[in-house]
């Protein structure tokens, strides 16, 4: 099979020839900057020296290129707009130098300045007459979102000012994704991945609006969570104007794309954490599912892409209603949550959705373990996720910096051994 067929395969149900990857093909999926770059040089790809380019500024993650998708098996291949979290566009690059040495290029409008205590800061659209919104501290890896909420006035919000951020997507943007899904589905074999925005239901890397001069409405955190208790009407007014926007946007986008990708990012919005969900089923019924079934809906009547839930934590008690709501894919797949042994996952819902990720753990395994407790855990979840189909490698979540070359290089020798 070519990766795509290899993809497709899983996506319907079907066998592949050999176990899928995914590396670099979401923004969730990936790998840091730094780990790219030892990557490029331990397998011979560059010269010392030679800048990668970062694809997503937020978490600075690393491009994976095409000669590094064929070294590494990957199958999958990202299509992803223009635009950046902080709201300048990442078209045209420049040369930096990370905290730690990596060489990288950056886009033009990133800010290189650092303060005098060593950190970083980055400002929305790049205007320094507005509030910072991105801070990495110094000797950091990557941002963390400054929170500019205002003094709130529960007799004075407005979901309008929640959905600033949500809007007719524009025929420039439509003009790129059209030409990169032409040539990446003509120039490679590979799946390609679309990351397109607007499409997910109160993602909290998202409230705080890194990307807004000025943002307005429920932008805090914490404020944010408190209201899904406290202010669900606001939330609901929110979401059912999104997602009138968002499906007119995805006309668009089809239109423009047509079937040429396979899979579609419908949800970043994490409902879990270590120690289980942080929201009962029925507050996820109540509140996200029938918006995101909204979306999906047209989706699988108009197109053949494929859904991809990222959610993070034990969000099992959640997960008939998550695959009621159309979701295809599950990911990251966070095996070290309370409710997420793979085992049990893969024999209640194995036959239901296609579990991507998952393949080794990037909290304590593959940063803090050793190369041959690494091997055991990647051959061990392919063991169990691979049987019958339906599983795409990936790790859990994004390759952090500072995990052990070594290690890294051993997740990779394993998978081509097991695959």
């Amino acid at each position: 099979m070519t990766s795509r067929e290899r993809i497709d395969a899983v996506l319907h149900g079907k066998a592949p020839d050999v176990l899928p990857v995914d590396f670099g093909g979401g923004f969730q999926t990936g790998l840091h900057v730094s780990i790219v770059y030892q990557l490029r040089q331990a397998l011979g790809l560059d010269m010392p020296g030679e800048p990668v380019k970062v694809v997503e500024v937020y978490q600075m993650l690393g491009q994976v290129a095409p000669d590094l998708q064929d070294a590494l098996g990957a199958d999958t291949v990202s299509v992803a707009g223009t635009g950046t979290m902080f709201g300048y566009p990442a078209r045209e690059f420049k040369e930096w130098e990370m905290p730690d040495g990596t060489p990288v290029l950056v886009p033009i409008d990133f800010n290189t300045e650092y303060e005098p205590d060593g950190s970083l800061l980055q400002y929305p659209e790049n205007d320094r007459s507005a509030p910072a919104s991105g801070i990495m501290p110094a000797g950091g890896h990557f941002f963390d979102a400054i929170v500019r909420q205002k003094p709130i006035d529960d007799d004075k919000l407005d979901p309008a000012d929640n959905l600033e951020e949500f809007a007719p997507v524009s025929e420039d943007e439509l003009d790129w994704y059209a030409g990169e899904a032409d040539r990446l589905f003509n120039e490679t074999d590979k799946a390609l991945f679309c990351t397109f925005g607007g499409l997910s239901f109160g993602d909290i890397a998202l409230v705080p609006a890194t990307f807004l001069k000025d943002p307005k409405g429920i932008r805090d955190i914490e404020e944010w969570y408190v209201s899904l208790a406290m202010r669900p009407d606001y939330i609901r007014s929110v979401f059912d104007r999104q997602a009138d926007i968002a499906i007119e946007n995805l006309k668009r986008l089809h239109e423009a794309v047509g079937d040429r990708i396979s899979v579609i990012q419908t949800n970043g919005t994490d409902f879990g954490t270590q120690n289980g969900p942080f929201m009962s089923p029925g507050q996820y019924r109540e509140l996200f599912k029938p918006y995101q079934k909204r979306l999906h809906d047209w989706i699988h009547e108009n197109t053949s892409w494929k859904t991809f839930m990222h959610c993070c934590g034990g969000i099992e008690p959640l997960l008939d209603d998550i695959i009621e709501a159309g979701f295809d894919i599950l990911n990251p797949v966070q095996c070290s949550a309370a409710g997420m042994d793979p085992r049990a996952l893969k024999k209640k819902y194995g036959r239901r959705i296609v579990f991507w990720g998952g393949g080794v753990d990037t909290q304590k395994t593959l940063p803090f373990g050793t190369p041959q407790e690494v091997r055991e855990e990647v051959k061990q979840r392919i063991d169990i996720f691979a049987e019958g189909g339906g599983f795409v490698f990936s790790t859990i979540h994004n390759v952090v910096p500072n995990t052990p070359l070594d290690n890294v290089l051993a997740m990779f020798e394993t998978i081509g051994e097991y695959r």
